[in-house]
């Protein structure tokens, strides 16, 4: 349901003010007048420029199209149809994105113009092929194709971000190990070294001095990861630290060419998308562009659409990029010769997207005995630094 901010008066006399939800303006007033209320004022928030400002994930644009075109090919008229769904649906940002867009519909707008009311909400894909579905009559179908590219892309997201996320929290485990090793261990055979009064091995030395700074000044230790933290974020919003990232991105071991992959995988099932919902070229490589989280890609597609506005077709300048596989600009040629790009961009996609799953299974594979090297490593050095001293002591008593 829509925001409402009134102002009234009660039957008192008394000055009232404040929000109120209802479908449409009249259930407003309906609902104000039924409470005894005179109006004074009644304004809309999104028009006072109200914005959700939360992003909804793939998967539930996907379960929300999906339901969507279900709901029109029974013959449910939008305004029901958003209304069903806005009620039905679980995800608190998109219902009321939905209320917001029914509401809109009502006064007689366009279901595009509905969505643009929240864009943080509606992607400008989704904007953009509704657009294109209303003018050409064909809403359901663009819906299934929506339904299809958010699929594709949570699925695509999920493995990309598994493959990613995997060895980042078992790097956070050894760490908490290390610390709890640290805090809670050490300190109890510190006291016993410094008992038997012998000189420390360096490597055990060390671990008792690192524990007894983590237990007196561990806070510096937070303080400089909490500072370096928000270092990293603020040069990644720089001009110069993002095209940096973008680089290390592209060309980091193991994860670049994942990187690379999956950026073809979303750019070649995007366009075949938009394409095939009669955007026109031009348009469509300037939504991809603007998807891609890779500064360098980003740059890249943007002038290739430049190029494209010059009469030069799209398969030079993804070849000038050299960031993607060569099959990609090969078969974008093919595509342009045979005036069927979007089906040549759909088989790229498939082929990619399998791809990428391959080569998430092959690092994750390939990170394991790496993760329990390190592992082994770590702790293991831990342990031998702690029971040196007391076999060098358990030597020296043998020999004397």
């Amino acid at each position: 349901m829509a925001q409402y901010n009134y102002k009234a008066m009660d039957k008192a006399g008394k000055n009232k003010k404040g929000t109120i939800e209802a479908v449409n303006e009249e259930k407003a007033k309906e609902k104000l007048r039924s409470e005894g209320l005179i109006i004074q004022d009644l304004k809309e928030q999104s028009a006072g420029g109200f914005k959700i400002n939360k992003k909804v994930k793939d998967k539930d644009l996907a379960v929300f199209c999906k339901q969507f075109v279900a709901i029109l090919n029974a013959g449910v008229t939008i305004i029901t149809a958003l209304e069903m769904l806005s009620e039905q649906l679980d995800n608190k940002t998109l219902k009321g994105a939905l209320q917001e867009a029914q509401a809109h519909v009502q006064k007689g707008g366009t279901l595009a113009d509905a969505f643009k009311l929240n864009p943080k909400v509606f992607p400008p894909i989704m904007i953009n092929m509704v657009a294109a579905g209303e003018m050409s009559g064909n809403l359901e179908v663009c819906f299934e194709r929506l339904t299809t590219h958010f699929e594709n892309a949570n699925k695509l997201k999920s493995k990309v971000k598994g493959a990613m996320t995997y060895p980042i929290v078992i790097l956070c485990v050894v760490i908490a190990v290390v610390v709890v090793l640290l805090i809670k261990v050490i300190p109890t055979f510190a006291d016993m070294f410094e008992d038997m009064g012998t000189e420390l091995p360096k490597a055990t030395q060390m671990l008792v001095d690192l524990s007894k700074f983590l237990q007196t000044k561990g806070w510096v230790v937070i303080l400089v990861v909490v500072a370096l933290v928000f270092l990293f974020r603020w040069i990644g919003k720089t001009e110069s630290g993002s095209l940096v990232y973008a680089k290390i991105g592209l060309k980091m071991p193991l994860f670049g060419n994942l990187t690379i992959k999956s950026a073809a995988a979303t750019f070649a099932r995007t366009l075949s998308t938009l394409m095939a919902s009669g955007i026109p070229l031009i348009d469509a490589v300037e939504q991809v562009a603007k998807m891609m989280n890779n500064r360098i890609i980003r740059d890249g597609l943007l002038d290739a659409r430049n190029q494209i506005a010059k009469g030069v077709p799209l398969s030079k300048p993804l070849r000038d990029m050299d960031i993607f596989p060569t099959m990609l600009p090969q078969m974008t040629k093919i595509g342009e010769e045979t005036g069927n790009i979007e089906d040549m961009m759909d088989k790229v996609a498939e082929y990619y997207e399998m791809e990428v799953n391959a080569a998430t299974d092959a690092l994750t594979a390939m990170m394991e005995p790496m993760i329990i090297v390190l592992m082994a490593v770590v702790v293991g050095g831990i342990v031998i630094a702690i029971y040196s001293p007391m076999l060098s002591m358990y030597d020296a008593v043998d020999n004397y």
